[in-house]
């Protein structure tokens, strides 16, 4: 279990950065530090771990099933991993159009508006 959550630590540091990692471990309390030490764990580390699906690929299915579920909060914070991950501005809207498809209109709006506020963070070129 301690293997997998150093690799999990690891791979969450890669994709989201360590501030925004560390900020967030460091913020556990009694209270929510079991549920975080779980999901780096499980979540980062047997999930991200598997090194089968490249990380690119795997940020290109997250953002996909995230807007898909319209959890827009992880959305914007997935997005920005993605973009760490090598994932163009090109390929972010792609997914959306995905998400519009099979998702419907109103929840690819809610995509783009979340993808803009990245995407206008990280100053990308198409």
């Amino acid at each position: 279990m301690e293997d997998l959550f150093e690799t999990g630590l690891q791979k969450r540091k890669d994709t989201l950065g360590e501030e925004y990692v560390s900020r967030n471990l460091e913020a556990a309390d009694e209270f929510t530090r079991p549920f975080q030490e779980a999901m780096t764990s499980w979540c980062w580390g047997f999930g991200w771990g598997d090194d089968t699906i490249p990380a690119k690929q795997r940020s290109m299915m997250n953002l996909a099933m995230l807007g898909a579920l319209g959890k827009m909060h992880e959305w914007e914070i997935h997005c920005k991993g993605a973009i760490n991950n090598g994932v163009s501005k090109n390929e972010i809207r792609a997914i959306i159009h995905i998400v519009g498809i099979y998702c419907g209109v109103p929840q690819a709006l809610e995509c783009f508006r979340a993808a803009k506020k990245i995407l206008d963070s990280e100053e990308l070129e198409v």
